[in-house]
């Protein structure tokens, strides 16, 4: 635990903001493309298994990532 007495968080291997080239490997229940790195699963709208896509991070959640394509 931190000093303030609450658990500490992992850091991260993505940031908001910040752009990452991925690749699309399977789709999710709703349709997005679901990327990983570092096993962090990433779920990026608009892509399908086999894309190769530069991805801007939108959100950073506990155990997931949301990201955009970038054009």
């Amino acid at each position: 635990m931190s000093s303030e007495g609450r658990p500490r968080m992992f850091a991260k291997p993505v940031e908001e903001g910040k752009e990452y080239e991925l690749d699309i490997k399977e789709m999710s229940r709703r349709g997005e493309g679901i990327a990983r790195i570092e096993g962090l699963v990433i779920f990026v709208p608009n892509t399908k298994p086999g894309d190769h896509v530069k991805v801007k991070i939108i959100r950073v959640a506990n155990r997931f990532a949301q990201g955009e394509v970038v054009q």
